[in-house]
């Protein structure tokens, strides 16, 4: 049995791992980031059918963005209250409603808010999923069992660009909202099928109060720069990836279905940093993680952004990709440590700060696309990324040696 945290009733936790509903819940995550990376390669074809800029076509990712971060202080309360399972599985029912409102959308602006509603409806799936994982792993067996998880976002991040790199050349932005939300169907009956029998929970969050946990978070200074390093890294890191197929498209004059599946090759690099990661994590260490993540990220970005050979682009695609989860994954651990009592409420301030981040690094982005161009853009994130993560890791190594005891710490906690 895990210690209980506040908020939270004790866990008993069974040795067989529930695979198949953890499976369906990697379907969900798979789905959720698809949506989410599915209308980058679309800008340009969305420009084009409303006659508009990269700038406001890009409102359909700053929308779905908005929506999905904001909406992660809300269902970490919701999933305690219902049930973190079934929160999830009638999530996956709603995007897939929305998913079709956005194939029917008949402009842009009705585009832009039902994207805004997949966004609010995508946003419970990984997190409520990676709690309810914690709920029911122990934590000696949870790194893998979440490592395997996960494989299914890095999976829907490539699947959402080529799915909409082949929307933008051949069938339309329409088609792709509709295999967006027959995968959510099919997502929502698997979630059903083998989900775990329902169980009664007690959860004290009422009494404590939302708003004092969060308040809680906030007041603890390491929260803080966790906090503030993962909002700088969705602002400089996601703005740069949303426009990579753009910008194969344009400078490298590849067809959009061909630069989308380029850009799907930084899903592959996460699967396999999470196929190497205990290794890494073991030679490297946290600091040395995010340090060097940041430089292949840096280096990679401004190569993809000066260079102009396809072969290139596509291990630059491939090393970005690596380079992200070495330099996330960091963030994503110490968030889960950053405020061990309030750990649902500092996982959910996470995700909401990281995607906030990233609607406002998209926006930027675009604008700045719009006015000088995407190399430029790209090449200027890149180097302000490799100066986040390289900072970042110093802050860690220079807490690491003045707190010894945070890696016991973190083998005690749940």
């Amino acid at each position: 049995m895990r210690p209980s945290s506040p908020g939270s009733s004790p866990v008993a936790f069974s040795s067989a791992i529930p695979t198949r509903s953890i499976v369906a819940l990697s379907f969900g995550a798979c789905g959720s980031s698809a949506s989410l990376r599915a209308c980058d390669p679309l800008l340009p074809r969305l420009a084009a059918e409303f006659g508009v800029g990269l700038a406001a076509a890009a409102r359909t990712v700053t929308a779905f963005a908005i929506a999905y971060g904001v909406l992660q202080l809300a269902y970490g309360p919701i999933g305690d209250r219902y049930g973190r399972y079934k929160t999830v599985t009638i999530a996956a029912l709603a995007s897939a409603f929305a998913s079709f409102a956005c194939a029917l959308a008949p402009t842009l602006d009705a585009l832009v808010v039902a994207r805004m509603l997949a966004g609010a409806a995508a946003g419970a799936l990984i997190p409520l999923s990676i709690a309810w994982i914690g709920d029911v792993v122990s934590y000696e067996r949870r790194q893998t069992v979440l490592a395997r998880f996960l494989v299914g976002q890095m999976f829907g991040i490539a699947f959402g660009q080529l799915l909409g790199g082949i929307g933008a050349d051949y069938f339309g932005p329409r088609y792709v909202f509709v295999a967006l939300g027959v995968w959510f169907v099919g997502t929502a009956w698997l979630m059903w099928r083998f989900g775990p029998a329902p169980t009664q929970s007690m959860s004290t969050q009422a009494e404590r109060g939302i708003l004092g946990r969060f308040v809680s978070v906030l007041g603890v200074r390491w929260a803080q720069v966790v906090l503030a390093t993962v909002y700088l890294e969705g602002v400089l890191l996601f703005g740069a990836l949303a426009f990579i197929p753009t910008h194969l498209h344009l400078a490298y004059g590849l067809p959009l279905t061909v630069a989308a599946s380029i850009a799907m090759l930084y899903g592959v690099g996460g699967m396999a940093f999470a196929a190497l990661s205990r290794i890494l994590v073991h030679r490297l260490g946290e600091a040395g993680l995010a340090a060097r993540g940041a430089v292949l990220l840096g280096t990679c970005l401004a190569i993809l952004a000066i260079a102009n050979v396809a072969l290139v682009a596509t291990l630059c695609c491939f090393v970005v990709g690596f380079g992200l989860y070495m330099l996330h994954n960091t963030l994503q651990v110490n968030a889960t440590q950053m405020a061990p009592a309030e750990r649902g409420s500092s996982l959910a301030l996470f995700a909401a700060c990281l995607f906030i981040g990233q609607s406002t690094g998209v926006t930027l982005a675009g604008y700045a696309a719009d006015r000088f161009g995407t190399s430029p853009t790209i090449f200027v994130d890149g180097l302000l990324v490799l100066a986040l993560g390289v900072m970042f890791g110093a802050v860690l190594r220079g807490r690491s040696a003045s707190a010894p005891s945070v890696t016991l710490d973190r083998r005690r906690s749940p």
